[in-house]
């Protein structure tokens, strides 16, 4: 038996895509959720005997699942570039973890099979808001300006499509997505022939107006944050707002704050693209905090702690 795990944003859907253009599981069962949801491993406690693959999900949010999966007798591959902590040291597990912030896990898989797909590996890139090392992966393609534009719009709707606190604030379950995406080795005629693609670049630009509309809190200082509504239309464009914001001012860290419907806050942080590191520092200090050099997040801070969150945010991006 074979099961792919990967996370639902435009990075874990893209890199699990070129590997399996590269090798074919047409039977594996998907395992993944909204791009929040990273402990994937511990929705499969029972497999035994079986091949894994997991794809953009950090090794240290998932070690007491990858554990028990371990003794299980399961042979692992993982492919990430979170924080991994100490990487366990068994015969069964293989890793290919980058964690430095110009590198995402679909230019990680374009290394292992040689750039054979490296026009997905650009989109994915383009989703994870790295648009630098994106485009110096397209400039060994013969794409036109058009073309990389094309691929930067797709890696962006895939990862607008991830973000959500549960599957039925997105537009497509991610599974789903990647199902729609499967047949094709082309990400040209992807988008040529997807109805898909129209329904999330409708949806974008829909929650994008919205957003834009939001004020900075506090404006006029160094780094940005923004406080948004609890609506679907602000968890969905969390992302892809955060890296707008970052792109803009490149200097400053970003931070959007949303409350959960528990009374609780979701916060994703971006550290500035001029010094992409301390936003998984920042964010692992708080409970249920995770993520990156250059992006983090927390999934539910407690409302007591924003206070201190935010002299912290402060702090770590002076």
């Amino acid at each position: 038996m074979h099961f792919d795990i990967f996370n639902g944003d435009a990075d874990g859907i893209l890199a699990l895509h070129q590997l399996r253009l590269q090798q074919p599981i047409p039977d594996a069962t998907l395992v993944t959720g909204v791009k929040r949801d990273i402990c994937l491993l511990s929705k499969i406690p029972e497999c035994r005997n079986a091949t894994i693959n997991v794809f953009d999900v950090s090794l240290d949010s998932n070690r007491s699942a990858l554990l028990t999966l371990l003794e299980a007798q399961n042979t692992i591959h993982y492919i990430d570039h979170h924080h991994a902590g100490t990487i366990p040291d068994n015969p069964l597990l293989t890793t290919h973890i980058n964690p430095a912030p110009t590198v995402c896990t679909s230019l990680i898989v374009d290394q292992l099979i040689e750039g054979k797909y490296r026009s997905w590996a650009v989109a994915g890139a383009f989703g994870d808001n790295l648009h630098e090392s994106a485009s110096r992966a397209a400039s060994s393609l013969s794409l036109n300006t058009s073309q990389v534009s094309q691929l930067r719009e797709l890696g962006e709707l895939l990862n607008y499509n991830g973000y959500g606190t549960t599957l039925s604030d997105l537009h497509f379950a991610p599974a789903e997505l990647y199902k729609a995406l499967r047949p094709y080795d082309d990400p040209f005629r992807f988008l040529a022939e997807s109805e898909d693609i129209l329904t999330l670049r409708r949806g974008h630009e829909e929650d994008m107006a919205l957003a834009m509309e939001q004020q900075e809190v506090n404006p006029g200082k160094k780094n940005r944050v923004y406080i948004f509504p609890s609506t679907a239309w602000a968890r969905r464009v969390a992302g892809v707002f955060s890296n707008l914001r970052a792109r803009e001012k490149k200097e400053a860290a970003h931070a959007l704050i949303i409350a959960n419907d528990d009374g609780s806050l979701r916060i994703s942080v971006r550290a500035p693209l001029n010094d992409r590191k301390n936003a998984d520092t920042l964010c692992l200090s708080f409970p249920t905090g995770g993520g990156r050099m250059a992006a983090a997040g927390i999934n539910q801070l407690p409302e007591e702690m924003l206070d201190t969150f935010l002299e912290r945010f402060q702090m770590t991006f002076p």
